[in-house]
């Protein structure tokens, strides 16, 4: 597995107002996009080229976003600012492999590793070769990249942080410190409910 940490003082700087419990939905939004817009930049990074003689390529070359539900679908848009032709997919059902050429796989938060773990799962079992999977996370934690590489040894993640440890907040385990808080929670304004 190739775990690739992007340590930029702009992802850094950005990072730390995700991290400060007073951000504001809107300011935790914008942030969640301009994060995952760099990370992206960076995950394509080894995407193949092709040449062509031609005025446009032979073969459009096909990404599929695949975000983890619910707090995945806030790194979406910057992934399509990217990447403005990608189809984006819900893993339940997933479409046929043959239909694109690499999945970026968004979660802005990697605790545990279950949700990932699970939803990779769901990706390779429809036929798609993990070496073909980037998982995309703005934060993980050791214990949760160790997991994952444990399970996926040929998966490339990008995250702009990994966090030391798991902690038990509010009766709660398995939550990354520092961390984010609730990312889904705090994009979505759905605190309690």
């Amino acid at each position: 597995m190739s775990i690739n940490v992007v340590d930029h003082p702009i992802i850094a700087s950005k990072l730390s107002i995700l991290r400060q419990k007073s951000t504001p939905p809107t300011l935790f939004r914008q942030t969640v996009h301009d994060i995952s817009l760099l990370l992206g930049y960076e995950a394509s990074r080894s995407l193949p080229t092709k040449t062509f003689a031609a005025e446009s390529p032979v073969a459009p070359f096909t990404v599929a976003l695949a975000p983890i539900m619910r707090a995945g679908i806030g790194m979406t848009d910057a992934l399509l600012a990217l990447h403005p032709d990608a189809s984006k997919v819900s893993l339940q059902p997933l479409p046929d492999k043959s239909s694109f050429e690499v999945c970026f796989v968004l979660d802005p938060m990697v605790a545990t590793a279950g949700t990932a773990s699970a939803a990779l799962n769901m990706i390779k079992d429809s036929g798609v070769p993990i070496t073909n999977i980037k998982f995309i996370a703005i934060v993980a934690s050791e214990s949760g990249l160790k997991t994952l590489l444990a399970e996926f040894p040929q998966l490339e993640v990008w995250t702009a942080a990994v966090d030391p440890e798991l902690v038990t907040h509010n009766g709660e385990a398995g939550k990354i410190k520092p961390g984010l808080g609730d990312a889904g929670d705090r994009f979505f304004q759905t605190f309690g409910q």
